[in-house]
């Protein structure tokens, strides 16, 4: 027979499993044809569904505002990252302009053209000379290629220091994020401890104030009863 509401265990095990959906409404009716169960047993389940699905919502729409102000703080720094990004992709580490400012001549083409014309009037003195003209120019051609290779690690080297920064850049932000806000609890303790301990100063002020009136008080009776004892051996 359905035991649903009629104990204390029961009805936290139907109210615990209905958040998961596996508690249906027909949990509360009873075999045992008890109505007032049955009426507390559906306004447990009712109330509890409600304020469950309101806590619900309420932390995922913490949830959704918690991101959405990530994603808004970060906003500016990813897109300047993605624009940073897109220029190093589209523009290499050369000397070469765009159009139509390629037609004039710029540095590097000036550079490429002595250099080809250096290696040919280099190739045609060997050839004249005669003389270890297969040794040079192999020579000239393992300097080349080796020249190629040195600016073929160039863009590689550049991705490396470009990965290094943007790494030290992230891990400075976290630092500082990081360290604003202990700076700022620190704040609100010594703020809290300034303000106890000036309770404690006044109160014990206060104290100490009541404490030397009443000396005072009893020293000033002490001395009308010496007073008063004095007249009187006097007299």
């Amino acid at each position: 027979h359905n035991v649903a509401f009629t104990t204390v265990e029961e009805s936290f095990k139907t109210l615990f499993w209905a958040i998961f959906g596996l508690s249906e409404v027909k949990s509360v009716v009873l075999n045992i044809n008890h109505k007032f169960i049955e009426n507390i047993g559906y306004v447990l389940y009712g109330v509890y569904n409600v304020i469950m699905v309101i806590v619900l919502l309420n932390m995922l729409i913490a949830m959704f505002n918690s991101s959405f102000q990530e994603i808004q703080d970060d906003a500016d720094v990813e897109w300047k990252f993605a624009r940073a990004k897109l220029w190093f992709s589209y523009f290499e580490n050369s000397g070469t302009l765009p159009v139509p400012f390629n037609l004039i001549p710029s540095p590097k083409s000036v550079v490429s053209v002595l250099l080809a014309i250096k290696k040919v009037l280099w190739i045609v003195f060997l050839k004249k000379s005669g003389e270890n003209s297969n040794d040079e120019v192999e020579l000239n051609n393992f300097q080349t290629c080796e020249g190629q290779k040195k600016f073929a690690l160039k863009p590689a080297h550049h991705q490396k220091v470009m990965n290094s920064l943007i790494k030290r850049y992230i891990i400075k932000s976290q630092r500082e994020k990081d360290r604003d806000g202990i700076n700022e609890g620190e704040l609100r303790k010594i703020k809290l401890d300034i303000s106890s301990l000036r309770c404690e100063l006044l109160e014990r002020k206060n104290c100490d104030v009541n404490t030397l009136m009443e000396l005072v008080r009893w020293l000033e009776e002490v001395m009308d009863v010496q007073e008063m004892d004095g007249s009187n051996k006097h007299s």
